[in-house]
């Protein structure tokens, strides 16, 4: 038996198009993606959270409607896999020991925040998350309403209000009028339930 010369499969297009496309918004995408991570909490995380999140892309470029929305796919799910990891680390923290409930920053950490940035970022993190989300995504990521209306899932009318509703809030505490209580504390989940 004489055996079969081998014939190479020219790649499925459709698979190459997908990967290049993947590739160029991983090119120009992710370092905004891994800020925005880490304005969302997953500060440690940011880069897992980024990977996964184009994985996703990958594995349901697919359902798409088009490649051009890959790139709000892909905001919408670093947001989403933030927010599960930052549920994750609240409720993990609840079990933890008092003593380790801060998390300890390294040497050069401390030195790229100046004051006042910490300040704000203590403040933004006592705003009820769809605030603090509407804010980051506004003021950090440079998106317009209705791009964070379709990032959140919600009307641009309720971007509005958050955005809105979050930096009244933000003032408040900024002046020292209102307590500071972190949104990954106990204290928050007490907050919220009050209102």
């Amino acid at each position: 038996m004489t055996p079969v010369p081998s014939v190479p499969i020219p790649p499925d297009s459709h698979d190459s198009e997908r990967s290049n496309a993947i590739a160029n918004l991983f090119v120009t995408k992710y370092p905004g993606m891994l800020k925005l991570a880490a304005r969302l909490g997953a500060e440690a995380d940011a880069e897992d959270v980024v990977a996964e999140a184009f994985c996703q892309l990958y594995k349901n470029w697919d359902r798409l409607r088009s490649a051009d929305a890959a790139a709000g796919y892909l905001r919408t799910t670093v947001q989403n896999l933030a927010r599960m990891r930052l549920r994750h680390l609240i409720v993990a923290r609840r079990y933890t020991d008092p003593q380790w409930d801060e998390p300890a920053h390294s040497a050069e950490h401390h030195a790229i925040l100046r004051y006042d940035q910490r300040a704000v970022v203590q403040a933004l993190r006592t705003l009820p998350p769809r605030q603090y989300q509407a804010l980051v995504l506004r003021h950090w990521m440079d998106l317009q309403e209705s791009q964070i209306a379709e990032t959140m899932g919600i009307s641009v009318g309720a971007v509005k209000s958050h955005i809105s509703r979050g930096m009244t809030k933000l003032t408040r505490v900024m002046r020292g009028e209102n307590h500071v209580v972190r949104h990954n504390s106990p204290e928050y989940g007490a907050a919220c339930a009050a209102g």
